[in-house]
């Protein structure tokens, strides 16, 4: 463990004052992510001090990894320094295994994020510093990263799927000031032993090429560090475009395949790049983004076409670009029974059902509630009459009628009153069962979550 025996210095308070200020708002829940280590010890100690002035509640969450073999002991110190503190500790342990393809330093980070997500706070904070800036940058150009990726980490960003925002206030600040803070306040802190193996990348610029490149270019770290902002900003320009084109493109039903083409290549890969992002998709390559768009371009009006991204796919119908989630395995003799509630959530499906009284619409409550309904999923051969004047038809022509798209028809929810089928989300009620003019009725709507 690292310590010191100094005194007190209020600059670097000051300086994370300073960050966090304009962004968070008072009575905001701030979360900060503990690893245990020298600089979310040291951002502890300083949050626990501006947290009276600033107006905001911390608590601190540690994610266990279970990879070092000191792993436990670190989620020990933890624990025991925000007991002592009397700060709120929370203890997140994550299996990595799921994401081992990705690596060991990526399936850690991508489970701790995880973790991250499920944390109820208005910002979660982490201890990311400007050394930490320079060596993203370097590995992502190291690796060929586009624009997106030089941005490398930003200050303040939304967290996908949560009200939390990711919160660094120590961006502009390198590890040798932390480290001067700490000793000054007196601060103990555990070392991770894989900071000193250099196989890994990180470590290696961080010990050997860092050292190097200070000698011939002082201050390389806080350059580089800075030109990451610069690149920021661009980015924060690209996202500003992707999203009016995006609002120009889409509609309820995916993005229009005519319009994304006319935006030209290099806008097209923006919005596609951002269309993920919202989603909390990994970034497409470009060579992903190149195939999909030529995939685009050189099929018919009318083809399909599916192309898929870890957990998501894209698909094509008629001149539609939809972004779908991979769905679970769902068992074609679902059948569930509707109680008479006024909402029937159907997790396996993705949405809820929905039955709204309304007095001549929708289904006539009398016929619903003389017979058994139940929630089913289509076979093969269902018919529907919407017209009492018309003979049923089957839903494979009513489904293409109305342009829903093919993998949608599958998963989406019959109503049936005893055997008979009464009612189709987004197609209509059978006239057999509809309501009368004066009758009780119910309109039964589909609401996907999302």
């Amino acid at each position: 463990m690292g310590n010191s025996r100094n005194s007190s210095s209020s600059e670097l308070p000051e300086r994370v004052a300073a960050v966090l200020a304009p962004k968070i708002f008072p009575g905001a829940h701030l979360a900060l992510g503990l690893s245990g280590g020298l600089d979310s010890v040291a951002l502890l100690s300083i949050l626990l001090e501006l947290a009276p002035a600033l107006k905001f509640s911390l608590r601190a969450v540690h994610v266990n990894h279970g990879i070092s073999p000191n792993a436990a002991r670190w989620a020990e110190f933890c624990t025991g320094l925000c007991a002592g503190l009397r700060v709120p500790f929370q203890l997140e342990t994550v299996d990595i295994g799921p994401y081992r393809g990705l690596g060991l330093e990526g399936a850690a980070r991508r489970s701790r994020y995880g973790a991250f997500a499920g944390v109820d706070a208005d910002f979660l904070v982490l201890a990311q510093h400007c050394d930490d800036q320079a060596e993203t940058l370097l590995l992502r150009l190291l690796r060929g990263a586009g624009l997106r990726g030089l941005a490398a980490m930003s200050p303040l960003r939304p967290i996908p799927g949560t009200r939390a925002r990711l919160l660094r206030p120590l961006l502009a600040v390198s590890r040798a000031e932390i480290e001067t803070h700490a000793r000054l306040r007196g601060l103990e802190w555990v070392e991770d032993e894989s900071n000193a193996d250099t196989i890994r990348r990180r470590n290696f610029l961080r010990r050997d090429v860092f050292p190097l490149l200070e000698r011939q270019f002082p201050g390389a770290r806080a350059t580089i560090a800075r030109a990451a902002a610069h690149l920021a900003e661009a980015r924060e320009l690209l996202d500003e475009m992707a999203r009016t084109d995006f609002e120009r493109c889409a509609g309820t039903e995916g993005v229009n395949v005519a319009d994304l083409q006319r935006l030209g290549e290099a806008r097209a890969k923006n919005l596609l790049r951002y269309w993920c992002e919202t989603k909390n998709i990994e970034p497409l390559s470009a060579a992903r983004t190149g195939e999909l768009l030529r995939q685009l371009r050189e099929s018919r009006a009318d083809a399909r076409i599916g192309f898929a991204v870890p957990g998501w796919t894209f698909l094509r119908y008629r001149e539609r670009l939809h972004l779908r989630r991979v769905p679970e395995t769902i068992g074609r003799n679902l059948c569930e029974v509707w109680d008479g509630a006024n909402a029937l959530p159907m997790l396996s499906l993705g949405g809820v059902l929905k039955f709204k009284p309304e007095e001549g619409r929708g289904l006539s409550f009398a016929k619903l509630h003389a017979r058994r309904v139940t929630v089913r999923l289509r076979q093969g051969g269902e018919r529907l009459r919407l017209d009492a004047r018309r003979p049923r038809r089957t839903l494979k022509n009513l489904f293409q009628e109305r342009g829903i798209p093919p993998w949608r028809r599958d998963s989406l929810p019959l109503i049936f009153c005893g055997e008979e089928l009464a009612s189709v989300p987004g197609i209509g009620d059978a006239c057999e069962f509809r309501a009368a003019p004066g009758e009780a009725g119910l309109i039964v709507t589909w609401e996907p979550f999302e």
